[in-house]
């Protein structure tokens, strides 16, 4: 009865470790074969290594296909994965669009450089689901088994940090854990600590830079800018710490915190002049994105037409229903829509038409280079006559000089924004600024009513 009874436990432990999707192995299989794997390398470590495979924007394709695409992709990336590898290597499915592999025979980075990016190529062939044909791409993160110290959870979280590095570098890229990697992961969680005590504080100031009419030069609205100087790390760039914040849970507090100063600031400026603010992609798939915007505009007493919510296809395309119920829910109330950084990444004239923004800014990389390459001018034009058609105004972002204001100008554009009209300044300055233009203003009327008078 013994030896029956260790069989069946044996299956059942064999049953619980299987991926019932693709047949491989589970995310308790693979930790368990690292492990062993690592106490059989204790007395003598020699090198192995380990990948992460994770699909890039897996969730599209779910959206778009359906799940039982989804399914069948990953089914199929199972198979490819598994009959490339040597006998000895375990490929396991660790849950959702995450795979990793375990490498008993790679102990050099040349060597585990080739292998990946065979597989990498190797998965991102055509899928078939039913009749159509698919692509996709993976990131890749791998680490190689070199520190006796390191237990199975340490180096496996080493082939995470590059995993993390690998899909902020790109769609397709693999990277290899280093020394300056795990250097830069401690920063980032000492970045992340310090963060969370400056939110609770409320210490994250809002920076205000004009948006102007490019005719006039005369500010129309300004867009809110977060600005975080720490005492230990001094100032942090916003591309530091946003992305830190939308990782670790902290972006509605941050949102919170910065559209309350913002609105409370922008309430002394003259009713004319709107503010813009930036919502994170992470918080367009958050249907509670709403009542956090709206609660602060009736506690702060800001009228919602005066505000302008600055939105990103990535962040429109991550989940197209909630984003949209989200964007018609502000509209609703008076709120404008504005969507970013048009013309990067996969802009869809598509999104133009079901979203109804009322607002396009054209990325700043066209508008650099505006003045000396042809294709981004005809480009910069043509987005200029599409919104024209739509009845959607126009921002172009990162002016820099009065020649580049000037050919906007005469391409038809109205509105721009930009070093060349003002950096971005604290609240008191931006009051400054808006009291010596409107005593300017006054100036000017006054010196047209003694013209008229006097003739």
């Amino acid at each position: 009865m013994r030896p029956e009874a260790r069989t069946d436990c044996s299956d059942t432990a064999e049953f619980l470790s299987t991926d019932s999707l693709t047949g491989l192995g589970n995310r308790q299989r693979f930790f368990r074969k690292l492990a062993t794997m690592i106490e059989a390398h204790a007395a003598d470590p020699v090198p192995f290594a380990i990948t992460l495979f994770n699909i890039d924007g897996f969730k599209p394709i779910n959206d778009l296909f359906g799940r039982c695409a989804g399914d069948t992709i990953l089914a199929q990336i199972a198979l490819r994965l598994h009959s490339a590898l040597e006998e000895e290597a375990t490929v396991c499915r660790l849950g959702g669009d995450e795979f990793a592999i375990l490498h008993p025979s790679l102990f050099t980075e040349q060597a585990v450089r080739v292998e990946v990016q065979l597989l990498l190529e190797l998965v991102s062939a055509p899928y078939d689901i039913g009749g159509r044909s698919v692509r996709i791409s993976c990131s890749a993160g791998s680490a190689i088994y070199e520190d006796a110290e390191d237990d199975w959870e340490v180096f496996f979280e080493k082939a995470e940090s590059a995993l993390y590095h690998a899909k902020r570098q790109g769609c397709g890229s693999l990277l290899i854990h280093t020394c300056q990697m795990e250097e830069a992961m401690r920063r980032r969680t000492q970045i992340e600590q310090a963060l969370r005590r400056a939110v609770s504080a409320g210490e994250i100031e809002p920076f205000f830079q004009p948006i102007v009419d490019l005719r006039t030069g005369e500010p129309i609205g300004f867009e809110c800018l977060a600005r975080w100087t720490d005492p230990d790390f001094g100032s942090v760039p916003p591309s530091v710490f946003i992305p830190i914040a939308e990782e670790r849970g902290l972006i509605e507090s941050l949102t919170q915190l910065l559209l309350e100063k913002a609105c409370i600031a922008a309430r002394d400026w003259p009713r004319r002049i709107f503010l813009s603010f930036n919502l994170s992609p992470t918080q367009l798939v958050d249907p509670e994105t709403t009542r956090l915007v709206l609660s602060i505009i009736v506690a702060t007493r800001f009228d919602p037409r005066r505000l302008e919510i600055e939105i990103t296809e990535t962040g429109v395309m991550s989940d197209p229903a909630c984003a949209k119920q989200i964007v018609s829910q502000f509209r609703d109330v008076g709120i404008h829509i504005s969507l970013d950084d048009f013309g990067t990444g996969q802009s869809s004239l598509g999104r133009l038409r079901d979203f109804h923004f009322d607002k396009l800014k054209i990325d700043r990389s066209f508008v650099s280079v505006v003045l000396e390459d042809r294709p981004s001018e005809h480009i910069v034009k043509a987005i200029l006559a599409l919104c024209d058609g739509l009845d959607i105004d126009v921002i172009a972002e990162g002016i820099e000089s009065r020649e580049q204001a000037e050919k906007l100008v005469e391409l038809g554009c109205q509105g721009g924004q930009g070093y060349y009209f003002g950096t971005p300044a604290d609240a008191a300055s931006t009051v400054a600024l808006l009291q010596r233009l409107s005593r300017r203003s006054d100036l000017k009327d006054d010196a047209r009513e003694a013209t008229l008078m006097a003739s």
